[in-house]
């Protein structure tokens, strides 16, 4: 957590030479966010909840250290809020039995989406886990690897991943806390239309965003 100390001690004697410099005391002070979210069963993101008090202490240490009245603090934790609320619904289209250099064996199970509506795998490395969703399988687990159906090599939105040795086309594979940076990042590589987002609150779905149509990837064409 030093990091948020230390980002704060630097914007807040940035403020105390502003005050200096104009006679201008500034009311608020954002904070900016970095708080993570659990993308992976093993991953322990430091929550809000307990950075906070932590970073309260450290503003009021620099306030103190500066002469600076304390200000009014935002923060920005977006991910931590929206991340864990959302998951993306894949329907599965092919599957490929590989016999690897090692002579071991992989599933490639290809998705009706990828790269274009998460980028993140692809761009700098991004690791995300998948559940089959629409049944429950009592089959061995097998490796697996969870690819897009663009057409490029690097579209992987699961690298390695043990899952159902009967998942089948047709069948729909969900892959969790992808709320942050999904649908903001998505575009229409390969001209995919983005999928639909769709609410879910006591028991009842609503679309809130359409899925896109070739209308709308042709609407600008002249």
């Amino acid at each position: 957590m030093d990091a948020f100390a230390v980002s704060a001690d630097r914007l807040i004697e940035l403020m105390g030479k502003y005050r200096d410099e104009f006679g201008v005391q500034l009311p608020e002070l954002d904070l900016g966010g970095g708080y993570g979210i659990s993308y992976l069963p093993e991953d322990e993101p430091l929550l809000p909840s307990t950075v906070l008090p932590f970073l309260a202490n450290a503003v009021k240490t620099s306030c103190a250290a500066y002469g600076v009245d304390i200000p009014r603090i935002s923060i920005e934790p977006g991910r931590a809020i929206v991340g864990p609320s959302m998951f993306t619904m894949y329907e599965v289209g092919t599957t490929k039995m590989v016999l690897l250099e090692t002579g071991e064996t992989r599933n490639y199970i290809s998705i009706d989406g990828g790269m274009s509506d998460n980028i993140r795998p692809a761009l700098y490395g991004a690791e995300y886990i998948t559940v089959l969703a629409n049944r429950t399988s009592t089959a061995p687990l097998i490796s697996s690897r969870v690819v897009g159906k663009h057409c490029e090599t690097g579209d992987i939105v699961i690298k390695d991943i043990d899952l159902p040795a009967d998942i089948v086309p047709g069948d729909l594979l969900a892959v969790p806390a992808t709320g942050a940076y999904g649908r903001s990042m998505a575009s229409n590589y390969n001209h995919v239309p983005r999928p639909p987002v769709v609410a879910l609150l006591n028991g009842k779905a609503r679309v809130i965003l359409r899925r896109e149509t070739e209308a709308d990837l042709l609407g600008l064409d002249v």
